[in-house]
């Protein structure tokens, strides 16, 4: 089973990243469970979503205290939040940043960054005045793990999004998969 942590601020779309992760996972013929967890936190306030994909039934419920995989979408988080909680020697972290994967210090794990935040800003993924860096990393999601194919993300976001809204986010997942940066 693989288990993963999101991490990211209100608003930015963390439980939908979940859900798009899942449900890639389970058109692909995995077993997928993806919930948040958060109380009556407002827009901007810290919260943590997870998924689980595994080839066997998932009867696990609880929360990810020991992930293999780690989302971050807010860059600042990075130093505000202990992101490597429980995460598992040499797993994947996956961060919403401009710096390289070796500048981050993060050496017990395999470490992938890309510019989300510019990557929506680029594309005019912006919602309520905040851009929009879920499906961006998605996108990296896919490239730093390949959990998922990258045909079938693209497919789950346009289907998300139907029009040009799902187009766009498609796009944002795309170019993120290919801009990623990875230290492995």
């Amino acid at each position: 089973m693989v288990e993963i942590r999101i991490h990211g601020r209100g608003g930015q779309g963390a439980v939908t990243a979940a859900q798009l992760i899942a449900e890639a996972a389970f058109r692909e013929g995995k077993h997928v469970v993806a919930f948040p967890f958060f109380g009556a936190e407002r827009r901007g306030a810290p919260v943590k979503a997870f998924a689980r994909i595994s080839d066997e039934p998932i009867y696990v419920r609880s929360q990810v205290y020991e992930p293999d995989i780690v989302l971050v979408l807010d860059p600042a988080l990075i130093k505000m939040a202990d992101i490597t909680e429980g995460l598992k020697e040499g797993g994947i972290l996956i961060l919403n940043t401009r710096e390289k994967p070796d500048e981050l210090g993060f050496e017990k794990y395999k470490v992938a960054t890309v510019d989300a935040t510019g990557i929506a800003i680029e594309l005019g993924l912006i919602v309520a005045g905040w851009p929009v860096v879920n499906t961006p990393m998605c996108g990296a999601f896919v490239a730093a793990t390949g959990e998922v194919s990258l045909k079938t993300m693209l497919d789950v976001i346009r289907n998300r999004w139907p029009g040009k809204a799902g187009e766009k986010n498609a796009e944002a997942a795309r170019l993120a998969y290919e801009r990623l940066e990875k230290n492995y």
